[in-house]
C-alpha cells in the first residue's frame, strides 16, 4: 500500500507520471493505427521495451516505491531521446528510425501522429524533471533524530 504524503515532489510525481502514463497510451494509440508493419523490427522491439520500463516506472510511482523517483528520471530522460532519434530527426539511423519529417505515404503520418509523439516527448521530459525534483528533496530531507 503507497504511503499517503504530503510532499510537494512526491505530489507532482504522482502528477506527472498520470500525464505520461495518458501521453503513453496516446502515442501507443498513434502506433497501433498507422499498423505496427510500418515501423522496423528493431524500432518495434525498442518501443516495446521501453513500453515495459514505463508501465514499471508508472507502477513503482504510484506503490510509493522509493526507487520511482530514480525510475521516472532514467526513463523519462531515455525515452524522450529515445523518440526524438525515432521520430523528430530526419531518417538517418535507417532501422532505428520512423522518421515524421518528409514520411512516404505508407508510414501513414498525420497531425496527430506528431501531437501523440511531441505529447510524448514533452510527458517524458516531465517525468524526468519530476523524478530529478523527488530525488533532490529526498535527499534535503533532514534524517529524524533519535
Amino acid at each position: 500500500m503507497p504511503e499517503t504524503t504530503t510532499d510537494p515532489a512526491d505530489r507532482a510525481l504522482r502528477a506527472t507520471t498520470a500525464v505520461f502514463a495518458v501521453a503513453l497510451f496516446v502515442h501507443a494509440g498513434d502506433h497501433f493505427w498507422r499498423g505496427l508493419n510500418v515501423c522496423s523490427a528493431l524500432v518495434n522491439a525498442l518501443g516495446t521495451l521501453q513500453l515495459l520500463f514505463a508501465v514499471l516506472t508508472i507502477v513503482l510511482v504510484f506503490r510509493g516505491h522509493s526507487a520511482a523517483p530514480l525510475a521516472a528520471t532514467i526513463v523519462g530522460f531515455a525515452s524522450a531521446a529515445g523518440f526524438i532519434v525515432v521520430h523528430i530527426l530526419p531518417d538517418w539511423f535507417g532501422p532505428l528510425s520512423d522518421s515524421f519529417i518528409n514520411a512516404p505515404p505508407q508510414a501513414r503520418v498525420t497531425g496527430f501522429s506528431w501531437f501523440a509523439a511531441l505529447f510524448e516527448i514533452g510527458a517524458d521530459i516531465a517525468i524526468g524533471i519530476a523524478g530529478l525534483y523527488a530525488l533532490r528533496a529526498r535527499r534535503t530531507i533532514p534524517a529524524p533524530v533519535s
